[in-house]
Order: structure tokens, then C-alpha cells, then sequence
């Protein structure tokens, strides 16, 4: 882990974040002996972004397509009222494939209470009724609130409760990293 002179620590560079992505992609492929019945869907924001680039990396192994989409949790998220952050119009989720009878990969940038993903997949159980749904993330950093834990995971940070994780995707943030920082309540 690098410091800066702002106090933050980068737990990822851009290449550790491409190993991890291809690492978790041949795992996924391993795990469902190949992509049969296999499909990927992402939590907004960066989990979606995510999602696309592992889509993308079973694609580029296996040479054919792999059906995607992404989700939207906010209306199901069990802190949506009281949550003043996150006062915002939901955007559409895009699950454009018949999820009932699929294994489901589903994706997400950090896991921390599990309550994003307790959310996403009662938004999945709502669209159908996958043959499994299994959990990748780029980084776990503890503290679970839920019983839930990822299946495949680029890399485990334990953390302080006071400490922020900041994923930034050159898609949405122009370079990729994967950086802590302490939270300024």
C-alpha cells in the first residue's frame, strides 16, 4: 500500500485492478465449467462497470457472448428513506435476458455491511428466479452487518470503520485506482 501526502492509501493500481478482473474472470469460468447458463449483472455505478469489463473477459476466453446487465438497488436498499445521500431519481436497471434458470454472476465494486448486495438480489428475485447467484467484487473490506460473502474477490482489505474506500473507474473517473481515505463526518 502507497500514502500520499493527503493521507490516502492506494490498495490498487490500475494493473492490480486488470489481475484481479482477469483473476476473478478464469475463476468464474472454472468454478462453471465454462459459460453455459451464465450470465453477469453489475450494481450501479461501478459494480456495472465492473461487470462489463469481467462480460468482457469471459468473452474474449471463451469467443462467444455472455448476457449482462445491470441493476439499479436504490428502492431496494433498507436504509433508502433514512439515507439523505441517496435522495436521487433510481436510474433503469437493464436485465434484457430471462434471468429464471441462470447462474448469475452478480457484480460489485466493495463489500462492506452486505446490505447492497441483500438489495440486489431481492431486485434479481423480483425480475426471476436464477438456478444460483454467486458474488464478485474488487475489494472486500470486512465489517459485514448481513451473512453474506463474496465468492470471488480481488482483494481483501481490512479497514477501520473511520476509513473510506474510494473506487475510481477511468470510465467514470478517468483512472483506475483503488484508494483509502479517512471519512470526514
Amino acid at each position: 500500500m502507497q500514502s500520499n501526502d493527503n493521507q490516502l492509501v492506494v490498495v490498487m493500481d490500475a494493473d492490480e485492478i486488470r489481475r484481479s478482473l482477469t483473476r476473478i474472470s478464469h475463476e468464474i469460468l472454472e468454478q462453471n465449467r465454462g459459460i453455459s447458463d451464465l450470465a453477469v449483472v453489475g450494481i450501479l455505478t461501478r459494480g456495472a462497470v465492473l461487470a462489463e469489463r469481467i462480460v468482457s473477459n469471459l468473452q474474449k476466453i471463451e469467443g462467444t457472448t455472455v448476457p449482462s446487465g445491470f441493476l439499479d438497488i436504490g428502492l431496494y436498499r433498507d436504509d433508502y428513506q433514512s439515507s439523505p445521500s441517496d435522495k436521487r431519481m433510481p436510474l433503469p436497471s437493464s436485465i434484457n435476458f430471462d434471468v429464471t434458470g441462470k447462474h448469475i454472476i452478480l457484480v460489485d465494486d466493495v463489500l462492506f455491511t452486505g446490505r447492497s448486495v441483500r438489495a440486489a438480489i431481492t431486485a434479481l428475485l423480483d425480475i426471476g428466479r436464477p438456478a444460483s447467484i454467486f458474488l464478485a467484487v474488487l475489494l472486500d473490506r470486512g465489517h459485514r452487518e448481513l451473512p453474506i460473502r463474496a465468492d470471488f474477490v480481488g482483494k481483501n482489505v481490512p479497514t477501520s470503520r473511520v476509513e473510506r474506500v474510494n473506487v475510481h473507474l477511468v470510465e467514470h473517473d478517468g483512472k483506475d485506482e483503488v484508494y483509502l481515505s479517512r471519512r470526514q463526518d
